[in-house]
């Protein structure tokens, strides 16, 4: 078995690298210090191809293997973690899922921006009593007929303030347990649908992290994800992949930090 990288491969590490150090490296601390948003490097991600990296050219992404995604993200998370976890959440927890399981409209809809990098993504499913356990979610998502009535709270949610698109997992049916929760898009602005508390974190702190408070938001039926009480499997099916993109990150910030280190153990001059 060759275990050597194609020479596309070649050529996404040194795209990532080379955008890394001349993109992302200029002002990285200040953003952290700040907690700035980094939008217009985000942006720039997207022309790149890096924000739908997997998704089909069809659909305006860039086409390209996991192996591709796990490289620009490791290259990125070198330099700035805050840019890759965003990058990281629209691939893989935002457009996989919709490519995978969202209807030809939902697709053309929101996929299509999203892998184009012309917005991001956030993905909805943590709250204060199912983060570990998301068969309990407390978040209900009513069915009126042609729409859910969706109410709750969701903690932790990445982009949650900078995001235009959002998947939201809800409880419908309880008395089916897991088989009762579906998943649903929601866009920012619509009524009812708050950005709450943000977190003030101790690292990544130029991606933010938000509370969302949803209180009788309207949700259309075709913004419906998959067949009724299909949202468990959903969620844990972008959730595999999401593992995916946070261990590459976390591979490219123990890099980095090696890196640095190395650097910085060659400078340093001991008392004699």
């Amino acid at each position: 078995m060759d275990f050597n990288f194609s020479e596309e491969h070649q050529m996404i590490i040194s795209s990532a690298r080379e955008f890394a150090q001349s993109e992302l490296l200029p002002g990285v601390i200040e953003r952290d210090d700040a907690q700035i948003f980094p939008t217009e490097q985000v942006k720039k991600l997207g022309q790149l191809g890096f924000m739908g990296m997997m998704v089909s050219p069809e659909y305006g992404g860039a086409g390209m293997d996991t192996i591709s995604y796990v490289l620009a993200m490791e290259e990125i998370s070198k330099v700035d973690a805050s840019s890759s976890v965003v990058m990281s959440v629209n691939n893989s927890l935002v457009c996989w899922g919709l490519e995978t399981y969202g209807t030809e409209a939902q697709k053309q809809k929101y996929l299509v921006p999203l892998a184009t990098g012309e917005i991001h993504g956030a993905f909805c499913l943590s709250e204060p009593e199912a983060g570990s356990d998301a068969t309990s979610q407390q978040t209900t998502a009513i069915d009126k007929g042609d729409h859910y009535i969706l109410n709750g709270t969701k903690n932790w949610i990445t982009s949650g303030g900078t995001a235009s698109v959002y998947i939201v997992i809800a409880q419908t049916d309880r008395e089916k347990g897991h088989k009762g929760i579906n998943a649903f898009i929601l866009e920012k602005g619509v009524k009812g649908f708050e950005i709450g508390k943000k977190e003030n974190k101790m690292g990544i702190r130029a991606s933010d992290t938000h509370t969302l408070l949803f209180n009788d938001v309207i949700v259309p039926k075709e913004n419906r994800i998959g067949e009724n009480g299909f949202g468990f499997k959903y969620a844990m099916k972008c959730l595999s992949g999401g593992r995916i993109g946070i261990a590459s990150q976390a591979l490219g910030i123990a890099s980095g930090a090696y890196e640095l280190s190395v650097i910085y153990a060659k400078k340093k001059r001991n008392f004699r």
